[in-house]
């Protein structure tokens, strides 16, 4: 059984499909930060609920003067939204290329803001035999023909770190060939060693990044991204043609708060410092199951027990992971699991040597 959402986080339709309420499935398929929102984001609220008695600023001044500190790039580069995926198709809609590549596998949202725009898609398949990973191959892929260019690194779902030197080649070919490089930075705060492109930004005004808080702050329910790019006039353009009010004023006092709370942030990298290896090696040993290593907060596996439908299997032990049959490029037998607190994270590691010894004694 592989449940019809494009996306992870879905406990309700699983909770359905078991017969169980929803409160008591684990969610390993929504790759959220698991020391949950921050405390001095809870306060920011409770102490400003009058804010969902008014309007807010329809320019959102403070959270893009916020966002632009942080990065250390000018007001006007930023453009925030109501969660990144607003802002991908905000930035098709905006490009209105007319053939685009993409990397597979990859984010869906990608493929279904081009296919709205109408454009003609060419898939670059990456290899496992190449870890999953892009080279020099890709250079020669792109051409004066293409308009469009979306990267996602770390990779969703692989977890995998795109090489810096190569991920600088691409966005130097794009400009010679005047090609669109939109490059999804999601999941980059979990790597704090990585600063990303946006310190790029200026010698790359085809260049488009963007950036999500919605999974390092726990905030999904707020919906919260932005993209960054020195191509003023285009970010200029979509800031006066989209709609007005698309992120609601607690959304908007987030990104006020949240990236000043350094106690959060160290206490995030300690978490993930200390729980992703230990759950990688823990995947690692089991048999039956091939891990790649990851770079971020979420782990990409393979399951090569034939039969054993991974995701339903866990299900019934109240767990959610992600098939990533969706993918293309993928079958049934790849799945993605978060990497959340150490009890939940022994939780899955016991379900899954059960899931897995019960296949084996009953000789399936």
């Amino acid at each position: 059984m592989a449940f019809s959402s494009q996306h992870g986080g879905n406990i309700i339709e699983a909770a359905a499909v078991m017969g169980v309420d929803a409160n008591s499935i684990i969610d390993f398929s929504a790759n959220i930060n698991p020391l949950g929102m921050p405390d001095s984001l809870k306060r920011a609220i409770v102490a400003n609920l009058a804010l969902a008695e008014r309007y807010p600023d329809v320019e959102y001044r403070a959270l893009h003067q916020a966002l632009a500190s942080h990065h250390h790039v000018p007001q006007e580069w930023v453009l925030a939204g109501n969660g990144e995926t607003e802002l991908i198709f905000n930035l098709v809609q905006q490009l209105a290329p007319r053939k685009a590549l993409l990397l597979t596998p990859g984010f869906a949202e990608y493929r279904r803001a081009l296919t709205r725009a109408g454009c003609e898609i060419t898939d670059f398949p990456l290899a496992e035999e190449n870890n999953w990973q892009p080279d020099e191959s890709l250079l020669l892929a792109l051409t004066r023909d293409l308009d469009c260019l979306f990267l996602c690194t770390p990779n969703n779902p692989t977890g995998l770190l795109i090489d810096y030197e190569l991920l600088l080649a691409i966005a130097q070919r794009c400009l010679e060939n005047g090609i669109a490089l939109i490059v999804d930075e999601a999941f980059l705060d979990f790597l704090p060693q990585e600063a990303g492109l946006i310190p790029h930004l200026s010698r790359f005004p085809q260049l488009y990044v963007l950036r999500s808080l919605t999974k390092f702050f726990a905030i999904a329910g707020l919906r919260l991204g932005y993209m960054v790019s020195a191509n003023t006039e285009l970010v200029n353009r979509i800031r006066q043609q989209r709609e007005p009010w698309t992120i609601n004023a607690f959304a908007a006092l987030a990104g006020e708060v949240i990236l000043n709370d350094r106690e959060y942030i160290e206490a995030s990298y300690r978490w993930l410092s200390t729980e992703q290896p230990r759950l990688f090696n823990g995947l690692n040993a089991l048999h039956g199951i091939t891990v790649w290593r990851p770079r971020a907060n979420y782990i990409f596996l393979r399951c090569d027990i034939y039969g054993l439908d991974l995701q339903r299997a866990l299900l019934e032990e109240n767990i959610l992971i992600r098939h990533c049959a969706n993918y293309p490029g993928l079958d049934a037998r790849y799945y993605r699991v978060a990497i959340k607190s150490p009890t939940d994270n022994d939780k899955l590691l016991d379900a899954l040597r059960r899931v897995i010894s019960n296949k084996v004694d009953a000789g399936e």
